[in-house]
């Protein structure tokens, strides 16, 4: 007999439950007690109780609902709204395809004598330090003699592309934030839930609505986990702008276009970028975790290398990752830099 069939009995429900529930044995160990000439109900040590879960109380009630049925109905409940879901997100999406393919095709396509003086100038324009210059050199170099420079490039691409997006839809969206606590209240949950999930459910239900040879599919899930830094740092860089600024601003009779642009988003640029700085280096992490599901570059190699166990590709392609990690994160801190130099100045 089940532990929590005085449950259902003393809520009336045993014809719910149906006869089959009190009268046939439902597991190999009721077999076994009534093979031993035990019958009745057995007393039930208190240190093995159950917990009254789903399956526990299904052991009780067959009537009752298991656990599996609950996953169950989610995924067919998915499934039911799949195709309307792709109809309205296909349209919507397929810039973001569009753009990674362009991306992708440009850095490849684009001679090595081209691209990496280009990705040089960018460096020293935004850093003006040449030991950094000469570190980014030094990496980018090396990973071109090794003959990783098209697996590399293309990381940096799809890097690129999301951030750039991540950026242009996070920066508003952080503004608004900043300028409505009502809309914060209602933001601030749906940002916790992206920044805990665990990166490869996002894959899940986006494997579902894209075909896997889309780049949106991995785009998407890219901008979804790398999105939220660049929005929460941009909502706390406005707010935390000194209250007696405002007030000076409001005194000149600026409007709050005026205040958005002339005061609040230059005050807090040190911490937009540093937003941005951290939603890059998501982005990277994320690439990685992608390549599982089509997505080019780096995460290939590391994915081969631990699918064929061929640990040198595994480790080789790990270290570039580090490199192309540790050069985005110096360039960004060294823009920083420079924005706070500026602003003391």
């Amino acid at each position: 007999m089940a532990t929590y069939d005085w449950l259902f009995s003393t809520l009336g429900l045993e014809q719910w439950c149906g006869a089959s529930g009190g009268s046939a044995p439902t597991s190999l160990s009721d077999l076994a007690a009534q093979s031993r000439g035990e019958t009745g109900e057995q007393a039930v040590d208190i240190w093995e109780l159950p917990f009254p879960s789903m399956d526990a109380l299904n052991d009780a009630c067959p009537a009752f609902p298991q656990s599996r049925e609950l996953t169950l109905g989610l995924e067919e409940g998915f499934l039911d709204i799949k195709d309307t879901l792709s109809v309205v997100l296909d349209p919507i999406t397929q810039p973001l395809s569009w753009a990674l393919d362009a991306a992708l095709y440009g850095i490849l396509n684009t001679p090595w004598w081209i691209v990496i003086p280009l990705l040089l100038a960018i460096t020293w324009a935004v850093s003006r330090s040449w030991g950094l210059l000469a570190f980014v050199a030094a990496c980018i170099l090396g990973l071109a003699f090794i003959d990783h420079y098209d697996y590399a490039m293309q990381t940096l691409a799809i890097i690129f592309v999301c951030a750039f997006i991540c950026v242009l839809f996070g920066v508003p969206i952080g503004i608004g934030m900043s300028r409505s606590d009502t809309m914060q209240n209602a933001t601030i949950p749906i940002l916790d839930m992206l920044q805990t999930l665990p990166p490869f459910v996002y894959l899940i239900p986006l494997i579902f609505l894209f075909s896997v040879t889309e780049p949106k599919l991995y785009g998407i899930a890219i901008i979804l986990y790398a999105i939220v830094p660049v929005i929460r740092l941009t909502n706390l860089g406005i707010r935390m702008v000194d209250k007696n600024v405002i007030e000076a601003a409001d005194a000149f009779g600026m409007t709050d276009r005026q205040k958005l642009f002339g005061v609040q988003i230059p005050l807090a640029l040190p911490n937009i970028m540093a937003g941005v700085n951290q939603t890059i280096m998501m982005s990277l992490a994320m690439v990685v975790i992608a390549s599982l599901v089509s997505a080019p570059g780096l995460g290939v190699l590391v994915l081969r290398g631990i699918r064929n166990l061929e640990l040198g590709v595994g480790l080789v392609a790990g270290l570039g990752i580090v490199l192309l990690a540790v050069i985005l994160d110096r360039v960004t801190k060294a823009s920083l830099a420079r924005i706070n130099a500026t602003h003391k100045a």
